[in-house]
């Protein structure tokens, strides 16, 4: 159960962390008549600009779960942004042809790096 946000008119945020970092970010909005943003259920997605109290709340929810991917869902609200949603499987579609950034390439970089230092079974836990 969550609050009605009423003041979001139907919007909320996707913010993309990969390690400690937010690559990539997109506003949805929903479909008239609807409250869920979703872009696979009719909603529009649009680039946006985000706040660093934005970014740092999604990198600190991705951290505590233990994720280093996540999708991270942020609503406005007249109380300030609000942690909707941490998704440990984000889709990319949506993403990707929003903000042009090639997410999937993003990830393989980090994994990347990683393995320089990590055995596989530990970069993505």
């Amino acid at each position: 159960m969550q609050d009605f946000i009423d003041e979001a008119k139907g919007a909320d945020l996707r913010l993309f962390v990969v390690g400690e970092k937010v690559i990539a970010a997109m506003m949805r909005k929903a479909a008239k008549g609807d409250f869920r943003s979703n872009v696979h259920r009719g909603g529009k997605a649009m680039n946006v600009r985000i706040t660093s109290k934005e970014r740092h709340m999604a990198v600190r929810a991705a951290r505590h779960l233990g994720l280093k991917i996540a999708g991270v869902d942020i609503i406005r609200s007249a109380r300030g942004p609000m942690i909707l949603e941490v998704n440990s499987s984000p889709g990319l579609e949506g993403i990707e042809s929003t903000t042009g950034i090639n997410v999937a390439g993003e990830i393989i970089k980090f994994i990347e790096r990683r393995r320089t230092t990590e055995n596989f079974t530990q970069i993505l836990t």
